[in-house]
């Protein structure tokens, strides 16, 4: 009441005499410079930095500072505040939508201490508010030619509007805003490609979390948004328990993931790594395959030995259920269901106004012959990069590089690489066909060779015995790339 918020005013003040040794100002006109000059001061918080990075928003632009009367939303029943978005941000459709408070400040609505009504409810409190509020509504759209997102006060029965700006919007929302804005004839089908981020449209190519279901989802961790798409299953620790798994969907969850996993890693609908960056092998081979995979989440807690994890207060094992956003990083309990994607409706639109217009050409990355017809179905004009070390990670063909890195003689490594050559060529032969013609840029083998060498002591027996050698001999080889690769650096020794 009155009184709590008297008390909360002198703690307040109490706090500002105390760090800079002078009575918070009581006159105006102080106040509301001190307060422009704090507006211009959070330009460099750190949050604003970050936010600035994200989204490439350049430092040298500064901010401005909007001065406006105050209008009193907390003044009685025929008082209110709320937020609106002209169109659904999370389907497109042309719908107004949004939700008020009663008396109450703006504050209150997102702060979430109070449950706000929808705003189709205003038409029956205050219709002729509701009516005033659609046209603006309205007008702003038409001025700004986008979906608009808006704040607003009444104060006694009049509308403020307090502020306005083009809505953020999830991926399928700014195809069908963008499409719709077209056959409205409020902008250009070039202008409308211009409206679509690029980094949405990728999240469009991997399946999606279905949308209603997330709204009721919580998030209880997150790591790093390493490969795009969403993935739900349940939770194993192994490539080989994903491998061999019954469970239909699973989750592989690793500290961090290597060579031997990629099989476990092809069948996996999604994976969950406590280490590892944005470029660590969980990651790159992910976005090879298409995959969902999240890296290093480093609040989990891991126990491989007794298969089980622990995040956000709970105890994870084999079987539970996991979902994983590779769009975001945030990692979700128990199943949230999953829609697969679809090239066609709008995005169809949108990508034909893409090629429509520009001047570039389209190649992709392809190492395989899946991976090559998948893309030319999705249009690519040719393969610009063909990385032929990756074509060497399936589990019949891995053996044959390993006995060719640990090789002693040149016989042997001939030897070795005969075993390659058929599959490699197969390879070739089919990508060309799915090709149809289009090009393709090829790249040699490229080390570091020590991504190839085994890290599992099962595996690492297994080689030994398949050349002969002690398992030292072929520790000291692993242990020698390891040292020669990082030195001569990632391109270093083609």
């Amino acid at each position: 009441d009155a009184n709590d918020l008297k008390e909360l005013a002198s703690q307040f003040k109490a706090e500002y005499k105390s760090k800079l040794g002078v009575d918070f100002p009581t006159d105006p006109k102080e106040q509301l410079m001190g307060a422009i000059k704090a507006v211009f001061r959070s330009w460099d918080n750190p949050r604003a930095n970050v936010y600035r990075k994200m989204n490439e928003i350049p430092y040298e632009w500064g901010t401005a500072v909007n001065v406006q009367q105050m209008a009193f939303g907390n003044s009685g029943d025929r008082s209110g505040t709320g937020v609106a978005f002209t169109r659904d941000p999370a389907t497109g459709e042309k719908k107004l939508m949004g939700e008020y408070l009663i008396n109450a400040q703006g504050e209150d609505v997102v702060a979430g201490v109070r449950t706000p009504s929808p705003i189709s409810h205003l038409q029956e409190q205050m219709p002729e508010v509701y009516d005033e509020f659609v046209a603006i509504a309205n007008r702003l759209e038409h001025y700004f030619k986008d979906m608009q997102d808006m704040e607003f006060t009444i104060e006694d029965g009049k509308l403020y509007m307090l502020q306005t700006r083009n809505g953020k919007r999830t991926a399928q929302a700014a195809l069908q805003i963008a499409c719709d804005l077209v056959d409205e004839g409020m902008i250009s089908e070039r202008e409308a490609v211009l409206r679509v981020e690029p980094k949405q449209l990728d999240t469009l190519l991997h399946p999606q979390f279905d949308a209603e279901a997330l709204k009721r989802a919580d998030a209880i961790g997150k790591g790093l948004a390493a490969s795009p798409g969403s993935a739900c299953g349940q939770v194993v620790f192994s490539a080989e328990e994903a491998e061999e798994a019954v469970m239909p969907k699973v989750v592989l969850v690793r500290l961090e993931t290597s060579p031997e996993d990629i099989v476990g890693m092809q069948v996996s609908q999604g994976i969950l790594t406590v280490r590892g960056g944005m470029t660590s092998h969980a990651a790159v081979v992910a976005r090879g395959m298409g995959t969902c995979c999240v890296s290093g989440c480093g609040d989990i807690k891991m126990d491989e030995e007794n298969k089980k994890f622990e995040l956000a207060g709970k105890t994870y094992h084999e079987g539970d259920f996991i979902s994983l956003d590779g769009s975001t990083g945030n990692i979700y309990d128990g199943i949230i269901p999953t829609v697969d994607a679809t090239i066609g409706g709008e995005f169809g639109r949108v990508m034909a106004w893409a090629d429509k217009y520009r001047r570039l050409g389209v190649r992709t990355n392809a190492d395989n012959p899946h991976d090559t017809e998948q893309a030319v179905k999705f249009g690519a004009e040719g393969i610009g990069l063909c990385r032929t070390e990756h074509m060497f990670f399936l589990p019949d063909r891995i053996p044959a590089i390993r006995e060719m890195i640990c090789s002693d003689t040149v016989e042997q490594r001939e030897k070795a690489l005969a075993k390659l050559e058929p599959m490699q060529q197969g390879d070739f032969e089919a990508m060309y066909i799915a090709l149809e013609g289009r090009p393709m840029t090829v790249r040699f083998l490229d080390p570091p060779l020590h991504e190839f060498v085994p890290t599992d002591e099962a595996d690492i027996a297994h080689l030994a015995r398949d050349m002969g050698k002690s398992v030292e001999e072929i520790k000291n080889i692993i242990a020698s790339l390891h040292e020669f690769n990082p030195m001569m650096g990632h391109r270093g020794c083609r």
